[in-house]
């Protein structure tokens, strides 16, 4: 230790220093002698705990205890003190008005010169309200927000486990997939609160007709989805499935008026069907295509004759010969700067137009690319052609970002990074002016393997988003391992912000906690100035939708930029 520094500590500077540091930090922090009675409180203490200094001078911190830790903790923090001199970790404790808060606490001993302890400093930050935060975006993660059943996540995890159970015991398990007949009519006809309110009033009645072990999970829509383990023949499916479909056909009483529905069911069964939930799950969707195409209100079993289906073979066979012919093309909708008004970015959205069946929709063509695994060469495709337009667009908005979607097929590839990097150098395209936008579900199967090659793609350049942010993260745990610069709210709570108090408090959570975890946050499907002035107000930082633009054509963005800019200069 130099002279100057040595000097300081022996004067009264620098307990003057220590003081201020005392008084003025936002952690509280209490000072006790060698026996634990307390012999100093800072401010930060009082705020927290409700207590004064003057009250709690000479007594012990038990006076905090909040009852919910047993003795045998509360030994094993004092054991590891005195082994150790520190202990650290999060306790639950009690407020003088009687409310109980967790705080992360750390104890460390001061020795005196034969290492005898003197005194011990405790210093702690109350972190009641990160706790409620990350336990209400967990319940977001797992649950279907407006039945509360378990969401698609939950879903696929609990299958995967029961399904490891059924092997392991060689048991007979059941997916039935439901959807709602004629729904549709009832949002059209009685608005889609009454169509909500329908869907809850289906999933209560459901549950009721299901054991403790099964499981009912809404994974979109008007579409449930049950499982049922432990099955001794397929009888047992059958018998739910009737079930169902006549607690279904008693009326639900919605704005005073009986309204009346049913369901069609398809049911697969594991082992006989496959041997995977994803399996599963399309056989039992095939077979309830098959149950509505035969008259709805009934249920079929799958068989394998279900396996063919013609019009998915053609769709195939022309989407295998989209890129040769020059079929597909790119539309880019724009992504507006909340605070600075300009458009910081362009969604390259792929299209395309069959020549003898038209316009083929995304939600058809893109999942049969993935299930074909033609969403590779669709991809590299598409990250080329973003590298010819990005180009042009740098000549009158040079600092223009594109993102793109990355496919779960296609990140899971090993050559992955190095596939985006070459097409983006061979192109002499800096990585930096593409966003790649992942969903929850394609980096979360295979955590850590996906965190090395977020790794990769940042130390390359290329900027990376989580989409549709909220339908379901399997580890909260794992977001802040994740080397990511944007969080996009999945459009569903940005439709419902006007309608329901709990999706504008939880498009509230997930700004204030992408904010925190240093994050920008991309708010996409606005379509009202009512949304787009909410989110102003929670100050997200960057939107899409109908409200700022459709998806245009490449020779529509010049003109398109400069009008905005020249609006909203």
């Amino acid at each position: 230790m130099n002279k100057k520094l040595s000097s300081l500590f022996e004067t009264d500077t620098f307990l003057s220093i220590a003081h201020t540091f005392i008084q003025e930090a936002d952690e509280g922090m209490i000072v006790t002698d060698g026996q634990g009675r307390i012999l100093l409180a800072n401010p930060a203490f009082e705020t927290v705990t409700g207590y004064t200094q003057e009250e709690v001078l000479g007594k012990k911190p038990n006076i905090l205890r909040s009852g919910l830790h047993d003795q045998k903790f509360y030994e094993n923090m004092w054991e590891t003190l005195h082994d150790h001199g520190v202990w650290k970790g999060e306790i639950w404790n009690k407020r003088k008005n009687g409310e109980l808060f967790v705080e992360w606490l750390t104890i460390k001993a001061v020795y005196d010169a034969a290492g005898v302890p003197t005194h011990y400093v405790a210093i702690f930050s109350d972190v009641t309200q990160h706790k409620r935060t990350m336990e209400q975006l967990a319940r977001l993660s797992n649950y279907d927000v407006l039945t509360n059943v378990p969401n698609r996540q939950l879903f696929a995890k609990r299958l995967q486990h029961l399904l490891d159970v059924a092997r392991r015991y060689k048991q007979q398990l059941a997916i039935l997939f439901f959807d709602l007949d004629r729904f549709k009519y009832i949002n059209d006809e009685l608005g889609h609160y009454s169509g909500d309110i329908l869907l809850k009033k289906v999933a209560n009645r459901l549950k009721k007709l299901l054991r403790t072990k099964d499981t009912l999970a809404r994974i979109g829509g008007d579409e449930f989805v049950v499982i049922l383990p432990k099955l001794k023949d397929v009888q047992e499916a059958i018998t739910i499935a009737e079930q169902m479909i006549e607690a279904l056909q008693a009326p639900f009483m919605l704005n005073g008026k009986d309204v009346y529905i049913s369901a069609s069911i398809g049911i697969s069964m594991y082992p006989n069907d496959g041997d995977d939930g994803e399996t599963l799950l399309r056989r039992a969707d095939r077979a309830m295509q098959q149950a509505k195409e035969s008259g709805r209100n009934r249920f079929e079993l799958y068989t394998a004759k279900l396996d063919y289906q013609s019009e998915v073979v053609t769709l195939e066979n022309y989407l295998r010969k989209a890129l040769e012919r020059n079929e597909l093309f790119i539309c880019y909708q724009p992504v507006v700067n909340m605070k600075t008004k300009k458009i910081e970015a362009l969604e390259a959205l792929i299209r395309w137009k069959q020549p003898d069946i038209g316009f083929v929709s995304p939600a058809q063509f893109i999942p049969l690319a993935e299930e074909t695994g033609l969403i590779v060469p669709i991809t590299k495709w598409l990250l080329k052609q973003a590298c010819i337009h990005i180009k042009a667009i740098h000549q009158f908005a040079p600092h223009m970002k594109i993102a793109i979607n990355i496919s779960a097929v296609h990140f899971q590839q090993d050559d992955f990074v190095e596939q985006l990097s070459a097409i983006a150098k061979k192109n002499d395209v800096h990585p930096r002016f593409f966003k790649l936008e992942l969903t929850e579900s394609t980096i979360m199967p295979n955590a850590e393997e996906s965190v090395q090659k977020l790794v990769q793609l940042k130390q390359c350049g290329f900027k990376l988003a989580i989409d549709d942010f909220g339908t379901g993260f399997s580890s909260l745990s794992y977001l802040h391992r994740f080397p990511i610069d944007i969080l996009k709210i999945d459009q569903s709570f940005i439709r419902r912000l006007s309608l329901y108090s709990d999706d504008a408090t939880i498009v509230s959570t997930i700004i204030m906690m992408a904010h925190h975890l240093h994050l920008s946050v991309v708010a996409e499907g606005v379509e009202t100035g009512q949304q787009y002035e909410f989110l102003t107000q929670q100050q997200c930082d960057m939107a899409q939708g109908y409200y700022i633009a459709k998806p245009m054509q490449i020779d529509e963005v010049q003109r398109f930029i400069q009008e905005w800019d020249a609006i909203h200069e």
